[in-house]
């Protein structure tokens, strides 16, 4: 069944069912609903959660030994998939359908994962896991809505700001929601009276070194090396905090490997761009790394950056995250 985001708190309240699909784009709207879940079936008795990072190399009957095991620790179990890509092979599919299917009452899986399109919506396995569970689909705010979405965002904080410095936040992150609440919560602590106008706005962007981020990102795209490595030395000269700008990276490629899969299926790069709602100032530098790379390319950097992910919550024990997310940005502005 298909669960409206603004409707999945309503809808945990009243049932819990044994799958939840968490699909979507944006890191903030996709964690955000992830976390409600979590919090839900945590209130429903399932304490223990097992985490499974799946890419190109996972293996598959893992999920199965997953399901079938017994909780240590407690009675209830939710069983967490995090996809790198909406498409897990003929392996996994059959491996999804049947771990759905046959899942244990005591367990309730979590699947998240990209934006799904509608080639995969299609599929026989995802029509399936739709009838068993939830799908909650995570649209990006529309440009006209950023403004009220970020209004709110103050108001949440317990803040008062203005109409030009919610313009001015509006413009300055470009549709990234997470930076946005990042530099709310930041303007938060440096308040002194709850009000915020344009200056402070601008105060906190100019101070945030997260900001180069977004710069780096850019300087990628565009194929810009030299300006590359100087914004990158910067970032951890300043000891810029890695898992943020692998989780920017990981959005910015799934994005690409996205709009590079429409123009596979022979549509233009115009209308891919559009249907994935991106901003006309970011539109060139996109199309000049679309030119210089491949679906396969974007794909099989997906893989890596999920592989840097673990290494960086400590979770892989091989390889150094700062030269991997160094190679990385070098090879996306090749």
């Amino acid at each position: 069944m298909k669960i409206y985001p603004e409707k999945l708190q309503t809808n945990l309240a009243n049932l819990i069912l044994p799958l939840y699909i968490i699909s979507g784009d944006d890191p903030l709207l996709v964690q955000e609903s992830s976390d409600l879940v979590r919090n839900y079936l945590k209130k429903a008795g399932f304490d223990e959660r097992e985490l499974l990072h799946v890419d190109r190399g996972f293996d598959w009957p893992r999920l199965k030994f997953t399901n079938e095991s017994m909780s240590l620790f407690s009675n209830k179990k939710i069983i967490e998939l995090r996809m790198s890509s909406v498409k897990p092979g003929k392996q996994g599919a059959s491996a999804l359908v049947d771990a759905c299917q046959n899942l244990s009452p005591e367990n309730c899986v979590l699947l998240v994962m990209p934006k799904v399109d509608s080639a995969t919506q299609k599929t026989k396995w995802f029509k399936t896991l739709e009838n068993i569970g939830g799908v909650v689909q995570i649209w990006p705010v529309e440009k006209k809505a950023l403004p009220i979405w970020i209004e709110n965002r103050f108001r949440y904080a317990g803040l008062e700001a203005s109409k030009e410095a919610i313009l001015e936040l509006a413009d300055r992150i470009e549709g990234n929601l997470l930076a946005a609440v990042q530099e709310i919560e930041r303007m938060k602590l440096c308040s002194t009276d709850g009000k915020i106008e344009r200056k402070e706005v601008l105060a906190s962007v100019a101070d945030a070194t997260r900001f180069d981020v977004f710069q780096l990102i850019d300087a990628a795209l565009e194929g810009n090396i030299d300006r590359v490595v100087k914004i990158f030395e910067g970032l951890r000269l300043a000891d810029a905090e890695p898992l943020f700008l692998n989780s920017m990276l990981a959005r910015e490629i799934r994005s690409l490997s996205s709009i590079s899969f429409e123009i596979d299926q022979g549509h233009s790069p115009e209308t891919a761009m559009r249907s994935k709602r991106i901003w006309s100032k970011r539109k060139s530098s996109i199309s000049l790394c679309l030119k210089r790379h491949s679906t396969r390319d974007f794909e099989e950097m997906q893989s890596r950056l999920s592989h840097i992910d673990l290494m960086l919550k400590g979770l892989e024990s091989t390889g150094r995250p700062w030269d991997e997310l160094t190679n990385m940005v070098a090879e996306l502005a090749s």
